[in-house]
């Protein structure tokens, strides 16, 4: 009972330690999301993604690397843009771009697993969009994709106001108070996805054996680096049915990822769990709500596939550059979290920055309205399951803490 207990409490401080590194980087990256989502309008995108091919991927991928890492509000976008007008490969690089190539996600990473998954994920995030537009090309769905776009044709115009110039925007009170307003509905979307995923890699680091990871990832463990290609090609296809297993969103994804390669999993396989946002059941069944199951299946093979070599090409190509990193290196369980470091001092700055948001939008300019974007048709059993788990986490954590601090 007592290991029990000395386990809880170090899983319970483990998982607020996680979060306490990361709670600067998600502010500041809900921060530029909001922004960008306030004073870069979707109708604007919309008008230039349906140029030629390869403009259009261009643009594609670089409005996703500047929207929200939320999976279920990049779906929605995707298709609001794809029901506009933009090419479905141009979606689809919008889609991919959105989940892999954002901001936040990078500093993130970069906390949890250093530079070269940093690296990874944005050369990856690229790799991921032009193997998906090769295969388009060369399958040519041409029946699929119309008959996507009937599915949508009668669905509610949602067009957006497009003639507010945003530098004029930019420095009006009312539009930063919109701006509070969406960073608090980035928050409102990924509370339940980051409470449930961070508790988990808490739990994962202080109860799971090593023996665990090393049976379902085959050949891994610490200190292991010499992996053959049908180890690594296991690694990759086990990472997603993993992100499958633990559904938490990209962003609550990455302290696990991280207890992956401490683990010893390959870099291939880190990478396949990280990218896996998108090759999950409740995005196939959202995607399928839009555009009908032939087309969400589809999407699930082209992402799955993009995956699979994107994964391979990463870790081949890191390898042969002498690039690839050291599971060692990620220690984070062992770290003092709450020390006084650049860490308290950049959390400090950005919750005053996140209070004085507050203050303006919900306070101050209270009487600003700022209309809701669209999000993707969540299950309400799924959602609601994600939220008396995140309630069971809050228990979990505060009594974990209880017995670190107090009783063992």
């Amino acid at each position: 009972m007592s290991e029990f207990l000395k386990q809880w409490g170090e899983a319970a401080y483990t998982t607020t330690g996680f979060f306490w590194m990361a709670l600067w980087a998600f502010i500041l990256g809900y921060i530029i999301s909001s922004m960008i989502q306030i004073f870069v309008t979707e109708k604007r995108m919309q008008k230039t993604m349906n140029e030629s091919e390869g403009k259009s991927v261009l643009l594609g991928t670089f409005f996703g690397f500047i929207s929200s890492s939320c999976s279920f509000s990049a779906l929605a976008s995707t298709k609001s843009i794809f029901k506009k007008g933009a090419s479905f490969v141009s979606s689809i690089a919008f889609l991919l771009a959105s989940t892999n190539l954002v901001i936040e996600l990078g500093i993130i990473i970069s906390i949890f697993l250093g530079w070269q998954f940093v690296v990874g994920e944005y050369i990856g995030g690229i790799l991921l969009i032009l193997i998906s537009w090769i295969l388009i090309r060369i399958i040519n769905p041409k029946k699929l994709i119309e008959k996507a776009r009937k599915n949508l044709e009668n669905e509610d115009d949602d067009a957006m106001d497009d003639s507010k110039e945003w530098k004029k925007q930019i420095q009006k009170e009312d539009s930063w108070a919109r701006v509070a307003k969406k960073y608090k509905m980035e928050w409102q979307m990924v509370w339940k996805d980051v409470t449930v995923g961070f508790t988990i890699a808490g739990i994962v680091a202080a109860f799971v054996p090593d023996s665990f990871f090393q049976t379902l990832f085959i050949n891994s463990g610490q200190g292991n680096t010499d992996f053959t290609f049908l180890e690594i090609l296991e690694h990759i296809i086990v990472g997603p049915i993993a992100a499958f297993l633990t559904f938490i969103g990209s962003m609550g994804n990455i302290p696990l990822a991280a207890l992956l390669f401490g683990k010893g999993v390959s870099f291939a396989g880190v990478m396949a769990f990280i990218f896996s946002d998108l090759v999950v059941f409740p995005v196939l069944r959202i995607n399928a709500k839009y555009y009908g199951w032939k087309m969400s299946l589809f999407i699930l093979f082209l992402l799955f596939t993009a995956l699979i070599g994107t994964a391979l090409a990463l870790h081949y190509s890191f390898d042969l550059l002498g690039m690839l990193p050291d599971p060692s290196q990620v220690k984070i369980q062992d770290k003092e979290h709450f020390k006084i470091d650049y860490t308290f001092y950049l959390n400090m700055a950005f919750l005053a920055i996140s209070g004085y948001l507050i203050y303006l939008g919900f306070f101050k300019r209270k009487d600003v309205e700022h209309s809701m974007s669209e999000m993707a048709p969540k299950s309400p059993l799924l959602e609601s399951i994600l939220k008396y788990a995140a309630y069971i986490c809050y228990i979990w954590l505060a009594g974990g803490l209880i017995v670190k601090f107090f009783v063992n």
